[in-house]
């Protein structure tokens, strides 16, 4: 189910209200480019009831479990997933897979 057919869908559900914005979360992890969304996006929302509404991204950055520090931490990059602190590779990705639809802003 693509973007606007869970924006069209929540909207039906609330009397056709217009939806102002789109909000996801994006991770580097997930594997969508987030120009190529952008772009997509507004070809898919031309000439259609989206054509205004916003698409408000939210880049989100890879976090991973660090067995030496026993915390949460910030990864180096995505090509080197160590521990930004202490350079130990991280043994579970926690955060930076996410392509989450997390909210859309209504007209009232």
């Amino acid at each position: 189910m693509s973007l606007l057919d869970l924006a069209e869908e929540e909207s039906a559900k609330r009397g056709n209200v217009r939806v102002e914005a789109i909000y996801l979360k994006l991770g580097p992890l997930s594997g969508v480019v987030k120009e190529a969304l952008v772009s997509a996006y507004e070809l898919a929302s031309e000439q259609t009831d989206f054509a205004t509404c916003k698409l408000v991204i939210e880049d989100v950055g890879v976090v991973g479990y660090c067995p030496a520090c026993e915390m949460d931490r910030a990864v180096e990059s995505i090509q080197a997933l160590v521990c930004s602190e202490c350079g130990t590779p991280v043994s579970n990705v926690l955060q930076g897979r996410e392509l989450q639809l997390t909210a859309l802003e209504l007209a009232e």
